[in-house]
């Protein structure tokens, strides 16, 4: 009930970029394509069932389109798993908790790794969590902790290789004349 009062701009833009560098740097995607999810049910039916879509997510939405980020939505979660159109994106912005991970583990569960972007560290983990009910009883199945940690090792070697090939990279046609001159000068 608290999330359509915490929905700003700013937040939905924020958290996009997060995802955005993630997955150039950490997965080795040069231009993702990210879709955001809309808050309220059939994403709101043009404003029938809640105005979020319209007043907070879509503005977010043109502002990172107009950054050079590729974002599309908002769009109806429900259909949107549904139809299986989150195949055509890199990464999906949900509005809660539920609303991602639900269709998540229904889709991939001890297939899929949970991972969470934006951190200085690399924090991965099994899709259906600690398992601790069955703990010692010799039941899990440990692939899913397998890949979370097999992805964590392929993240590493993605930021290492991604910050290694910008380390020494040329100036880009932008820069002024003064800066290109600065550089020339170090």
């Amino acid at each position: 009930m608290d999330v359509p009062k915490t929905l700003t701009r700013e937040l939905i833009t924020q958290k996009v970029r997060i995802l955005h560098d993630s997955l150039r740097i950490d997965f080795g995607i040069e231009r993702p394509t990210i879709a955001v999810l809309g808050l309220n049910p059939h994403a709101s039916d043009n404003g029938v069932i809640g105005d979020e879509e319209e007043k907070v997510i879509r503005p977010a939405i043109i502002e990172l389109k107009k950054n050079g980020v590729v974002a599309m939505g908002p769009y109806p979660a429900d259909g949107f798993f549904g139809s299986g159109q989150y195949r055509k994106f890199d990464g999906v912005i949900a509005m809660y908790h539920d609303q991602g991970l639900i269709p998540f583990k229904a889709l991939s569960f001890n297939a899929g790794v949970n991972y969470t972007a934006g951190l200085p560290i690399i924090r991965t983990s099994p899709d259906h969590g600690t398992a601790y009910d069955i703990a010692g009883k010799n039941s899990a199945d440990e692939s899913s902790f397998r890949l979370a940690l097999f992805n964590a090792i392929d993240i590493v070697k993605n930021r290492k290789t991604y910050f290694a090939d910008r380390e020494n990279a040329l100036v880009r046609r932008s820069d002024t004349l003064e800066q290109i001159e600065e550089i020339i000068e170090d």
